[in-house]
């Protein structure tokens, strides 16, 4: 995995990051031009120079022809062919990495059609964590049946790989899955091909918006199960309510910290009924610290 990502850096930045040992602790490596690099950790960030680990302070600052070569690299100079995602603020990389762009957004009828003079990388490294839902697959996968369930956390806390570690698990049961996955998350597409495990019986709708999505797996792909993350959109809401009338169960996350205040939004006015069980998490022992499983019926 290391190899692979520092190959798709500016030589500078390769050699520099080469220096690295801990590659199984770091979650970011953040790249702003004319800033220092910093690298995040799950309890700590610190930079990188010459001599090694570094403080932040002393760290190696980027420059803009750093960014733009890793870009040139990372695209294959094939900008426009990575419109969709540019436009969202991001790239897939092979190996499932993220990379988060800044820089001047170009506007059309009020959307953004796509970013230009980029100053900023966020490069998240995908690690996919497996036997993350070990805790939690009693409640999920309970008397042979799949328990529709959403997890609620603040960012940070482990939604997206608890939901991957679902998936998986859930495919060796043997239960057919379709995950929606509209930011390229769960699965990591890279050209299509998942590169993260979310098993066997999984089919991966990649890059679409939810409601969009959960309308194609109904009509084509035949699931039992759909995943899918972040929901939030009122549309998300009248999505679940087309699962509900399929008979088909859904596991789903969801930014916040209580149900309480998670059902007052708009989309669960209209679609919390497609879920029987809640599931909150938190990071005060660590990523995907449960604090409370609720159930709804």
């Amino acid at each position: 995995m290391t190899k692979s990502l520092l190959q798709q850096l500016a030589p500078n930045l390769r050699s520099l990051l080469s220096l690295v040992s801990k590659w199984d602790q770091i979650e970011e490596i953040r790249l702003r031009a004319n800033q220092p690099v910093v690298i995040k950790e799950r309890a700590q960030e610190y930079g990188i120079c010459l001599k090694g680990i570094c403080p932040i302070d002393d760290s190696y600052r980027v420059t803009k022809e750093d960014i733009s070569r890793t870009l040139e690299i990372m695209t294959a100079n094939s900008w426009y062919a990575l419109e969709e995602e540019i436009r969202a603020g991001y790239l897939t990389l092979a190996g499932g990495h993220r990379v988060g762009l800044s820089g001047k957004a170009v506007m059309d009828q009020g959307k953004v059609k796509t970013l230009k003079h980029i100053n900023g990388l966020n490069i998240r490294l995908a690690r996919e964590v497996i036997g993350a839902a070990d805790r939690i697959m009693p409640y999920i996968y309970h008397n042979n049946r799949v328990v529709s369930t959403l997890i609620i956390s603040p960012p940070g806390c482990g939604k997206t790989t608890l939901l991957r570690d679902i998936c998986r698990q859930l495919s060796l049961r043997g239960v057919d899955i379709v995950v929606i996955d509209e930011r390229s998350e769960i699965a990591a597409c890279y050209k299509g091909i998942p590169q993260l495990d979310v098993g066997i019986r999984t089919y991966v709708i990649d890059g679409c918006p939810k409601a969009a999505g959960i309308s194609m797996a109904l009509r084509g792909l035949a699931p039992q199960v759909i995943v899918t993350d972040e929901i939030g959109h009122p549309e998300d809401g009248l999505a679940l309510q087309d699962v509900i009338r399929a008979g088909v169960q859904v596991i789903a996350s969801c930014h916040g910290h209580d149900w309480d205040s998670v059902r007052k939004r708009k989309w669960a006015s209209q679609g919390d009924t497609a879920f029987s069980q809640v599931i909150i998490l938190s990071r005060r022992n660590g990523p995907g610290t449960v604090e409370q499983v609720l159930k709804l019926d």
